[in-house]
């Protein structure tokens, strides 16, 4: 039905075009012609082009006939028998000073029941009559079909101008045959009136050619998405691309509700006051408004308003058209997220320092980023804190085939289990309290890209079943939507829990564990990375030294040697805070720690895990002795001292040397 409805109103526009055609035409037909012929073809063509009830023509009494020319046209079964006096009288009460242009309903003066009428003056500079259109139609008289009036009575005035002029321009010949002598001044008049109406008639042919424009402006806009509004900002038409991007009709439009369905409410309530404020003041102003495609999706358009108006400069109607900008939009968001996650990187960049090493578990570790980098594979990295996880991840993310993208950490612990799936996945405008507008979740941010999911333990159990529906589908749901939206995003997380146990426990889900551990990589700390201590504190002095403003030429031997034999809980983050603090307070070109500063912090570690750690100084001896005395002298190895004793091999080394034990004599007691 809508498909008939379309075709029905090209058709009539492709009428209409041809009926402009025609009376563009008529000037050529009633040339020359009395007043009575130019009104009878007038009211001949009116009635034929716009299928009208009737239509009828009062001429003042300016062509020396000694009454007003009254004529009219019907069209049956209309009472043909009525004379045009008749109708004239009828209408007489509308057709006073300022007759209005816009349909009334009236009583039918050719029959029975109401009929709406419009009414047009005949004249360029004088008042010549008026012409009056009737028609039963219900959507009597359309824009087009005044368009078409007002033209065809333009016409008609400059023909009736021409028939006056001729008879005033035969009476004064008349005259001047009898009193061209003392008339000459009054002719030279004459043809100055003459001139002033020939411009008068080049200001209506410009009026005419301004109405052609207009109309060749709508039907070049068809391609585009256009619409015609009234001055409250109504549609009164739109064309074909709009209803087929919306799906709606021309009366869904129509409706008081057509902003609601058509635009998202969020840019409604954004722009409400700005439009309002355009509107009031008539000036040509745009809107960006997403609006509704057909599928329930929004895109991104750029509206401009342009105000017709009429003669005496008053607006009667808007011009909407609409430019989809949904890929700069696009395009801005993405270098939003772009800049958001160089903000991140930038301020993460002081947090660890770079990976400095050469003891072999460093090494295995550098191998196994190497080879996971440039897949997309899930990486788990484990470790305790401070033993630089997230430079790992970093290091994958810059090798791997993302490196471009962004790079978006989420620290799960430092963010409240109430706000978490928030700042994951984003919300909607409204979805709980302080939610006062649409906000992106980070994997969004990091979409092509990675994101580092850091303390990945302390996910909420509703989170991680979140979590997983992104790992398992690679898609998410914003806070307050039950739209999906996917995501191409490598996720990267850490811990320096026991996951294990955690799922034991019942706190962490053992499927997500398994989805996050495709590929897990185990941290060393830095106990067992004493061979690396050297180069850390070497290269960790220099950089405090350069951000402080000194010069640090020496290191002492022995605190080479207390960093070694100390067990770092806190590992490389505790190392990096100690030198910045000794390097804070040293004064010389040599560097050097208190040991009161590791000593202490050494002696309040409790735990299996470093029993040599939790014993006092006064038993550090006889601990030492009786686990050489057990293994015969040897330090290293499952059966070693250094095992029996929960410690690292290179730590108990320094500790035999600092304490000056000598392990030959129990390789001699054993012999």
């Amino acid at each position: 039905m809508e498909t008939k409805q379309t075709t029905d109103e090209i058709k009539d526009l492709k009428a209409c075009l041809n009926d402009l055609i025609a009376v563009l035409a008529l000037p050529a037909i009633w040339g020359n012609h009395e007043p009575s012929k130019i009104v009878s073809t007038l009211l001949e063509a009116l009635v034929s082009m716009l299928r009208l009830d009737f239509a009828y023509v009062r001429l003042a009494d300016t062509f020396g006939r000694g009454a007003p020319i009254e004529m009219a046209r019907l069209t049956p079964p209309g009472n043909l028998m009525l004379r045009p006096q008749e109708i004239g009288q009828a209408l007489t009460p509308w057709l006073g000073d300022g007759p209005h242009t816009s349909p009334i309903v009236v009583p039918n003066p050719i029959g029975q029941g109401a009929i709406s009428i419009s009414v047009f003056r005949l004249g360029v500079q004088d008042e010549l009559g008026v012409l009056v259109a009737g028609s039963c139609r219900g959507n009597f008289a359309t824009e087009i079909e005044k368009l078409l009036m007002r033209v065809t009575a333009n016409q008609a005035a400059i023909g009736l101008q021409e028939a006056r002029l001729l008879s005033e321009q035969r009476r004064v010949a008349e005259e001047l045959d009898q009193r061209v002598a003392r008339r000459t001044k009054d002719l030279a008049a004459a043809n100055e009136e003459l001139k002033k109406e020939i411009v008068e008639r080049k200001r209506a042919e410009e009026k005419l050619r301004q109405d052609e424009r207009e109309l060749r402006r709508i039907t070049d806009a068809i391609p585009q998405a256009i619409g015609v509004l009234g001055l409250d900002g109504m549609p009164l038409y739109v064309n074909q691309v709009l209803l087929d991007y919306t799906g709606l009709t021309l009366e869904d439009l129509k409706a008081d509700d057509f902003r609601t369905r058509l635009f998202h409410p969020e840019d409604l309530e954004r722009v409400q006051e700005k439009r309002q404020n355009a509107l009031a003041h008539g000036a040509p102003f745009d809107l960006e408004l997403r609006a509704r495609r057909r599928d329930g999706r929004y895109r991104w358009f750029l509206f401009r308003y342009n105000p017709l108006r009429d003669d005496e400069g008053l607006i009667i109607r808007w011009y909407a058209t609409g430019i989809d900008i949904e890929e700069r939009k696009q395009a801005e968001e993405s270098i939003r997220n772009e800049n958001m996650a160089l903000r991140e990187e930038i301020d993460g960049a002081s947090m660890f320092e770079e990976i400095v090493g050469s003891s072999e578990v460093l090494r295995k570790v550098l191998r196994q980023l190497a080879k996971v980098a440039p897949v997309d594979s899930t990486v788990l990295i484990l470790g305790e804190t401070g033993t630089g996880k997230e430079l790992i991840a970093r290091a994958i993310h810059k090798r791997s085939n993302r490196s471009s993208r962004a790079f978006i950490r989420v620290n799960c612990a430092s963010i409240p289990s109430s706000l978490i799936a928030s700042e994951l996945f984003g919300h909607e405008k409204g979805a709980f309290t302080g939610a006062l507008q649409r906000r992106l979740g980070r994997f969004e941010s990091a979409n092509g890209g990675t994101i580092f999911l850091d303390e990945i333990g302390e996910l909420p159990a509703e989170t991680q079943i979140a979590l997983l529906r992104v790992l398992q589908e690679r898609e998410i749901e914003r806070v307050g939507s039950s739209q999906p939206i996917s995501v191409d995003v490598r996720v990267v997380a850490a811990t320096n829990r026991d996951l294990k146990a955690a799922m034991a426990a019942g706190s962490f889900r053992q499927d997500l564990f398994y989805r996050l551990n495709v590929f897990p990589i185990q941290m060393p700390s830095l106990r067992e990375r004493v061979d690396d201590i050297p180069l850390l504190v070497e290269y960790l002095i220099e950089r405090y030294a350069q951000k402080a403003g000194k010069k640090i030429r020496h290191i002492r031997k022995q605190t080479v040697e207390l960093f070694q034999a100390y067990d770092w809980p806190g590992n490389i983050r505790e190392l990096q805070n100690v030198i910045e603090r000794a390097v804070v307070l040293c004064d010389g070109d040599t560097f050097s720690v208190d040991e009161t500063w590791l000593k202490g912090e050494q002696d309040q570690q409790a735990g299996p895990a470093v029993p040599l750690a939790a014993s006092i100084a006064g038993r550090e001896r006889d601990m030492i002795e009786a686990a050489l005395a057990q293994s015969r002298g040897l330090v290293s190895g499952p059966t070693g001292a250094a095992a029996k004793l929960g410690i690292p091999r290179q730590t108990l080394d320094s500790k035999i040397k600092s304490l000056g034990i000598d392990k030959q004599r129990f390789t001699r007691r054993s012999t």
